[in-house]
């Protein structure tokens, strides 16, 4: 594998819009190339010809475009594609068929039954990848002991690979499986995807079913047992999924590439980049590991050039193209994830934790309610921005050639319907007098008027709005793993990082911004600096210890030489490789596992012979969460090798100090904080290693601009590169009235603060509702208790919190004072069921004597006490039944923690009869002071912001941020009123729109909506709803006002800042003592899980949104001495004006994740017999409601189950015309063949054998049907809005939190 230094090297990533080369001639020359990926009409493949361009060119040679390339002049090629993720984002891959476990058709469908984007009524969910799907009998189940099953006991005992026993209940069903394939070949399906149940620890299954279909004529099976086998059906099922679509598009490009070289490139070594860094043979390269193939390269190249290791200072790689802005960082060793979502697809692959995390420079630009907006939605390649001449749409770049920070003059003339023409400033300077004149005109209605805003003041407000959307990722990825932000260098790269990174360096407080020589084609050059890479892993299960020491020896031995035989075949001498070992570990009975490698950890006779892993894993988990957990096994999930053959090149050459000062190109004007400079223009190409360059200047490379902005310094490093030196934020000094672009900032800042302290909750609480399910909120409020930002945007917590503060404010009034902590969670107080306990912390500044803002935290705790463990019993009547209640209770008295007082508050359930204090005190006691530390954090934030801006101004626009939520609100129900107005034919009098829905006892819920059109104000009016009920079915003040924010957001549709401004234009009546607004002493915890729904429904009914949903979310529980269960189960979506809904999905005011079927039988006494979608239970219309599910749960041994579930009795309506979706039920199918409807609240007593077979309820329709057969019941995946943008695809580790934080 040593470099043929008499021969050409290519390093080549073809990207989505342009593919990058960068060649190594023989001499040690460097040619850099940038081409179109796609140009037909000049060539067939874009990385063929830049190789033949540059062989053409340096051997002055003629190279035919019609002829196969010669090779011989070649030594190697390295390659990142895009083939597979566009295969993937365009849903262009193979034809394919998915064969899986009876009982699970529908599982990759359902998934993890959260919807993508909470505020959004109609759901969107990502295609799935087959086309067709096979149920296939068979069936294995993991041996338990104490199963008292006959069956089991009776049934023959396999030995899994991780060492788990399994009972084989039902063999492989080849004669039906046989029909099956044939029928789906002869309908010119070839690529087959396999996932069964269990068979990442037993794969005969999968193995012979892969045998049989190719046996049958299938070209391509992709077993999941062996494209990734871990724990997990759902996401092995997608990894499987996304193999076979993909792999078979792969060879196809491939025999293609090839096909372009004589002997197709018989004797020329070919590597592709891996998502996971790595580079592996072509005939290797397949399609689950191909996702981040370009981005990888990136990553690589900002990690080798830029980390030093004698300072050791770790790196924040900032990627800044067209559609979207890609972050990664590297501290010395590549930061991988193994499971992340592309597309909506989950793979679990390794891969850099690469985070797509905002828009790019084709970024649109907005001006909503006040708000400056930027994205997420991009003016793509065609039309582009408005200075493309295709009319296009305002972005990002015509926002920096607006302020002179782009050239035309040094762009080439491809733009234009003939791509002929130069960047158009005119076009952007006239979209932009526009949108100056819509900014204008929203500020001379204010009532406090501000000067007009010119078009350069307005297009900086973008930038400055767009660098702060960019920054809130980048403190996220930091800070979530206890990293510090400023302490970075910023590895800019990519075409359009450049004009932003000192800006986004100076608000992060980095000092230092690094742009290579070749940042334009960084991924490219990452190639050839690569590695090759081989991995092996396979699935464990064993407890780190003694006793599984000499087992995980052996099984890593055995993975390393797989590694060494496959890297040595490829040329590479023993000296070149070499192999790290990982463990995947994570704590018993928690699920935040981490791959961890002993390295730096060396093993003695105590440990592994590969190093002390227990040790690193510590230390891993005590930097994330700040603590660890000693007395808890570890748990050993998987084992990992992975390989490596040095063959990278070193090209690096040092430049010569010119002894002259820079030259100067020209100079221009270009527009920063302080109005136009004079700002000098230097070709990088001129400038040597002993220039300094002050800002303001703009650096051209063929590539790409960099802005050095004013205050900063740019230095020529001694190979070519540029080192930026910036200077500290300097803050502008602002006034208390509205600032629209400080409107904008101050929104992001608030909402990071927010971030932040969830970050230090998940990081310190000890609990796995909190730290893995992060079901928790944080939130700041102003003076008044006035809700400023919240985040995670959980529906159930939106305005709860809100009540929760501002009754502390009036309960305890001058009681309130400086060390106070304020626990509560009585409904009375704002609460909105007993487990979420919210800790409030008053803030208090120097000489002021009242609070001058509040922070608070909200965190779900799996036991505060009652009559049933997880204190959320079926049939509570009474509210202290429910738990340890807090009204006003003082958690910090003069900054000292009450541990002795709040331990016997959370006991004193126990003292009334049939009831318990906490079951978990300690876990209880941990999380409160992880809620203390979170709002700590946010009280540290906001002081920093009043530090600089000062009190007033900070306060001032806590202010400005709540009357932009109220000015879009008003908005929306003047336009309903129109709207209104024009269907009815009703032009004067009382606006007045009413609904009315039952609960499954009957009781209802009623509304009458009266709207004054000319304020944008509404009265909500509750009154002659239920009354209180003797069950749990009562929902809290707060839990009205969180469902009516939510459907407020939904109806605004657009995101907008979520706080107390939202119910401004509102006034809302609710009858005491009804089943809205009960007694101090009622039951709760059903109107926090089910009322929440129908109030939703109802809401949406007076509006005529959309028909209703399932209204439920089906909680189910079971559990015995030994362990507890707690799960809600999806149902369907109801139909809107112009969407189907979507089938099998959690809606409105819940969005839980559900347990993968592997996990719940692992370690619950069940078996997940069927789950799948329930046909034709969505209401027909002109658009159908949503399917509900089928779930069919097999029982192992003694437990009491519960289930506490709604619109059982009363169907989810349809609207306009529509059918009512079906209603939900709960059938017990006792083992001696009994079948008993358990209705929709229950507790009831299972035996081994026992089934519970539940149903959820569908969606209703929309619209009457139309005879013409228009309507069709479908599975909605793609939107039937027309899409003119596009929008970027997020990813990575930032994204999956908040996804994780979305779906509680």
């Amino acid at each position: 594998m040593m470099a043929g230094v008499d021969k050409f090297q290519f390093a080549i990533d073809r990207g989505g819009t342009f593919t990058d080369v960068f060649a190594r001639c023989p001499g040690g020359k460097v040619r850099v190339m940038k081409l179109l990926s796609e140009d037909p009409a000049n060539y067939t493949d874009a990385p063929t010809e830049g190789i033949r361009k540059i062989l053409q060119e340096e051997c002055g040679i003629s190279l035919s475009k019609d002829q196969p390339v010669d090779t011989s002049l070649i030594d190697w090629i390295r390659m990142g594609t895009t083939v597979a993720t566009n295969a993937l984002l365009e849903r262009k891959g193979e034809r394919i068929a998915l064969v899986i476990t009876k009982g699970f058709r529908d599982l990759l469908l359902i998934g993890n039954q959260s919807r993508p984007k909470i505020f959004d009524l109609e759901i969107v969910r990502p295609e799935v990848l087959y086309e067709e799907v096979i149920e296939v009998s068979e069936r294995v189940v993991l041996h338990q002991k104490g199963c008292r099953l006959s069956k089991a006991m009776n049934s023959e005992t396999l030995k899994g690979s991780t060492g788990e026993s399994l009972d084989l209940w039902c063999p492989l069903d080849f004669k039906t499986l046989q029909t099956e394939l044939q029928r789906v070949l002869e309908k010119g399906i070839q690529s087959l995807a396999v996932v069964l149940i269990h068979s990442y620890t037993w794969s005969k299954h999968e193995q012979e079913v892969g045998e049989l279909a190719q046996r049958l004529g299938f070209q391509h099976v992709s077993l999941s047992s062996e494209v990734m086998p871990m724990v997990r059906m759902v996401p092995r099922g997608y990894t499987a999924c996304a193999d076979a679509y993909l792999t078979p598009c792969i060879k196809r490009y491939l025999t293609g590439f090839r096909a372009g070289f004589k002997d197709v490139l018989k004797d020329v070594n070919v590597l592709f980049m891996q998502s996971d860094g790595g580079l592996t043979p072509m005939k290797t390269f397949n399609g689950s590991r191909a996702i981040l193939s370009g981005p990888a390269g990136g990553v690589v190249g900002y990690a080798v050039t830029t980390y030093n290791e004698e300072s050791k200072q770790p790196i924040i790689g900032f990627d800044m193209g067209g559609t979207s802005t890609d972050v990664s960082r590297y501290a010395g060793e590549y930061e991988h994830v193994f499971e992340s979502t592309t597309a909506g697809i989950t793979i679990q692959a390794p891969q850099l934790d690469v985070n797509t995390v905002a828009a790019g420079g084709g970024s649109m630009l907005f001006f909503r309610s006040g708000l400056f907006v930027v994205g997420p939605e991009s003016a793509g390649a065609h039309p582009g921005p408005s200075c493309y001449r295709k009319g296009g749409p305002l972005t990002v770049t015509d926002a920096n050639l607006c302020l002179g920070r782009l050239l035309p003059d040094y762009f080439p003339k491809i733009f234009g319907p003939e791509e002929d023409q130069p960047l158009s400033k005119r076009d952007t300077l006239r979209e932009f007098q526009k949108l100056t004149d819509q900014v204008n005109s929203f500020l001379e209605n204010q009532s406090q008027h501000v000067s007009n805003m010119t078009v350069e003041e307005v297009a900086m407000g973008f930038i400055r709005v767009a660098n702060e959307a960019m920054c809130r990722p980048i403190r996220a990825l930091t800070q979530a793993k206890g990293h510090d932000t400023s302490q970075h260098i910023l590895a800019c790269f990519g075409g359009a990082g450049g004009q932003h990174a000192c800006a986004i360096a100076r608000s992060l407080g980095m000092k230092t911004v690094f742009i290579h020589k070749y940042a334009g084609i960084l991924s490219a050059y990452g190639m050839a600096l690569a590695d090759v890479v081989h991995e092996a892993q396979e699935p464990c299960s064993v407890i780190y210890g003694p006793e599984s020491f000499k087992l995980l020896d052996q099984r890593i031995a055995v993975l390393k030489q797989q590694c060494i035989t496959s890297l040595q075949g490829q040329g590479f001498q023993k000296a070149q490789i070499s192999t790290e070992a990982f463990l995947h570990l994570r704590y018993e009975r928690t699920d935040c596992a981490f791959m961890c490698s002993a390295k730096g950890y060396p093993g003695n006779e105590n440990f592994c012979h590969e190093g002390d892993f227990r040790t690193a894993f510590c230390l891993r988990y005590l930097k994330e969460f700040g603590f660890t957990i000693p007395e808890r096994p570890i748990v050993v999930d998987d084992i990992r090798v992975r390989g490596t053959g040095s063959s990278s090149i070193h090209c690096e050459k040092q430049l010569k100090p010119s002894g002259l000062p820079a030259q100067v190109e020209t100079m221009t004007k270009c527009y920063f904080e302080n109005g136009y400079l004079d700002t000098n223009v230097y070709f990088l190409e001129d400038l040597t290693c002993d220039h300094i360059i002050p800002g303001p200047a703009i650096i051209i490379d063929k590539n790409s601009t960099i802005l050095v902005e004013p205050e900063c310094t740019a230095t020529i490093t001694e190979f070519g590169d540029i080192q930026i030196c910036v200077d500290r934020e300097k803050i502008p000094v602002i006034g208390t009235e509205l600032d629209t672009i400080q409107l904008s900032i101050f929104s992001h800042r608030f909402m990071s603060i927010a971030e932040q302290m969830g970050r230090i909750l998940q990081r310190t609480a000890i609990s796995t509702n909190i730290k893995e399910r992060l079901d928790f909120s944080c939130a700041l409020f102003g003076p008044d208790g006035g809700l400023v930002s919240n985040a995670p945007h959980i529906p159930v917590h939106l305005g709860a919190m809100q009540e929760t503060v501002q009754f502390q404010i009036k309960n305890l009034g001058q009681d309130l004072v400086e060390g106070d902590v304020i626990l509560s969670n009585h409904p009375c107080a704002g609460g909105s069921h007993l487990p979420d306990l919210t800790v409030i912390t008053p803030v208090f500044r120097k000489g002021i004597s009242y609070p001058v803002f509040f922070v608070a935290s909200r965190g779900h705790h799996a036991d505060i006490g009652g009559i049933t463990p997880g204190s959320m019993p079926p049939h509570s009547k009474s509210l202290e039944e429910e738990g340890a209640v807090f009204t006003s209770f003082k958690l910090l008295k003069g900054g000292m923690f009450q541990e002795e007082a709040v331990t016997e508050a959370l006991l004193a359930p126990g003292k009334i009869p049939g009831s318990s204090g906490t079951r978990n005190l300690h876990d209880n006691i941990s999380d409160l002071r992880a809620q203390v530390a979170a709002n700590q954090k946010g009280i540290q934030l906001v002081n920093e912001l009043i530090d600089v801006y000062g009190l007033e101004v900070v306060q001032a626009y806590m202010a400005h941020i709540q009357a932009n939520a109220e000015v879009a609100v008003r908005q929306m129900l003047k336009e309903f009123a129109v709207r209104c107005r024009k269907q009815t034919g009703v032009q004067t009098g009382l606006l007045e729109v009413k609904s009315e829905d039952y609960m499954d006892d009957g009781s209802p819920i009623r509304l009458s909506v009266q709207i004054n059109e000319k304020e944008g104000s509404a009265v909500f009016d509750f009154s002659g709803s239920g009354y209180e009920v003797i069950g749990n079915c009562n929902a809290p003040r707060a839990i009205t006002l969180s469902a009516l924010i939510y459907c407020l957001r939904c109806m605004v549709g657009q995101d907008i800042p979520l706080n107390q401004g939202c119910l401004a234009p509102v006034k809302v009546i609710i009858p005491k003592g009804s089943i809205l607004d009960p007694s101090a002493k009622a039951a709760v915890v059903g109107g926090n899980v089910l009322t929440s729904q129908r109030l939703v429904d109802v809401i949406f009914k007076a509006f005529g949104v959309c028909a209703a949903s399932q209204g439920c979310m089906n909680n189910i529980t079971f559990g015995n001495d030994n362990v507890g269960y707690y799960e809600t189960v999806a149902g369907g979506a109801g139909a809107g004006p112009y969407w189907h809904g979507q089938s099998g999905v959690h809606t409105h005011m819940t969005n839980t994740r559900i347990t993968d079927p592997e996990i719940l039988e692992k370690r619950y006494p069940v078996i997940l017999q069927q789950f799948q979608i329930n046909k034709g239970t969505g209401g027909t219309g002109n658009f159908c409601g949503g399917d509900g599910v089928i779930r069919q749960l097999l029982f192992r041994d003694n437990v009491v189950l519960s289930v506490l579930s709604e619109r059982r009795a009363f169907r989810p309506y349809g609207l306009y015309g529509g059918e009512p979706g079906a209603a939900g039920l709960n059938l017990l199918i006792r083992a001696d063949g009994r079948t008993i409807n358990l209705g929709g609240k229950t507790s009831v007593e299972l035996n081994p054998g026992d089934i519970f077979h539940l149903q959820t309820p569908g969606g209703g329709g929309f619209g009457l049907y139309e005879e013409d057969g228009t309507s069709k019941r479908t599975t909605q995946t793609v939107s039937q809005k027309d899409k003119t943008t596009e929008c970027f695809q997020e990813r990575g580790s930032v994204y999956e939190y908040r996804r994780t934080q979305e779906t509680v």
